[in-house]
């Protein structure tokens, strides 16, 4: 987390309240701790401190899509979307990068962003202050604040932005994690499942064709081949054959070689 220690008094104390309601949400509930929940308050958090902003918002990139996750008030989202667009802009820049961007619409045919900066001056906004957040995962991201001020983001501005980065990061991370393990439960259940129905089947086939059970496993694994199919996909037929309503001769007349 950034060293707030320099900035104003009101504003260290401010930020102090707001990053323990964050570390509470994040450590609280499953509910609260949720990924739109956390990005939204920080987004909100971000509004309340830094004094420059008229608007934020958090992109999120996963592979070749990027969005907007979460975002306080529409422009933010018209110009996050209007980046996404053209494939060029600060915000998809420092989620790519992991870094800080900041951006000034004043000259926009200058600027390392031209359509962007038009764009945002169109709008009213003159800087944009995009922080990458720091997340080694394959879901990139960036915190995003718009500004209609006069003078550029202060120093205490970027970082109270980077710390609440931090923050995002880790809901970010939370949630990355919380897929995996999700994705590797559905795994092991169709493996589990798949265990089943070819035990299954092999036990149809040792009672059917009187034979043991590596026998049994042979006789599945030729089918499959033979058929260009899965040997899950040739068990569960067999198992179908043999225990659904109206199956007649049942795995007699299962295609098996005898």
């Amino acid at each position: 987390m950034a060293d707030l220690s320099a900035t104003d008094p009101v504003v260290s104390a401010s930020a102090t309240r707001v990053f323990d309601q964050l570390g509470r949400i994040l450590h609280g509930s499953s509910d609260d701790r949720s990924l739109s929940r956390v990005l939204q308050r920080v987004a909100e958090a971000a509004q309340q401190l830094v004094p420059e902003l008229v608007d934020v918002s958090v992109t999120l990139v996963e592979g070749d899509w990027a969005r907007t996750a979460v975002f306080t008030s529409q422009l933010a989202s018209d110009l996050d979307e209007r980046q996404y667009e053209v494939g060029s802009g600060p915000s998809t820049a420092a989620s790519l990068a992991g870094s800080t961007v900041l951006v000034s619409t004043a000259e926009p045919s200058v600027s390392a962003y031209p359509d962007f900066a038009r764009s945002a001056a169109e709008r009213g906004v003159r800087y944009l202050l995009s922080v990458g957040l720091p997340v080694p995962q394959r879901t990139l991201g960036a915190l995003n604040l718009y500004s209609a001020a006069d003078r550029t983001f202060a120093p205490e501005s970027v970082s109270l932005a980077e710390a609440l980065a931090g923050y995002a990061a880790v809901a970010v991370a939370n949630a990355a994690l919380c897929q995996s393990a999700v994705a590797e439960a559905r795994h092991m259940h169709e493996i589990l499942r798949t265990r089943a129905v070819i035990e299954q089947a092999r036990g149809i086939l040792m009672g059917s064709r009187r034979c043991g059970p590596d026998e049994a496993f042979i006789l599945l694994n030729r089918v499959s081949q033979q058929q260009d199919r899965r040997i899950r996909d040739v068990a569960a037929d067999l198992v179908d054959r043999t225990q659904g309503p109206g199956t007649g001769a049942g795995a007699e007349s299962w295609p098996g070689p005898a």
